[in-house]
């Protein structure tokens, strides 16, 4: 059964985050890190993993997604990054 992943990253250099999902956090998270040539995660490399939340479908992982990305899931990042 493939397991689905809602991962925050965090950029500590600029202060930034990303969420994002994958079926595959260490191939993602070495795209997001090295092998990317263009996007928004190029920019503010190196990232961090600071934040998962596993899933058995892939539908459950998108409404996450979409949820940390409103006002209320930025709250919810802010609080995960301020404990670091």
């Amino acid at each position: 059964m493939e397991e689905f992943v809602v991962y925050i990253l965090f950029s500590e250099d600029y202060g930034k985050t990303y969420v994002g999902f994958t079926s595959n956090l260490i191939e993602r998270f070495k795209s997001h890190n090295y092998l990317s040539k263009k996007g928004y995660t190029i920019k503010f490399r190196p990232w961090e993993v600071v934040y998962v939340e596993f899933f058995t479908t892939k539908s459950e992982a998108l409404k996450r997604e979409k949820f940390l990305k409103t006002g209320n899931g930025r709250e919810f990042i802010k609080e995960v990054v301020s404990k670091l």
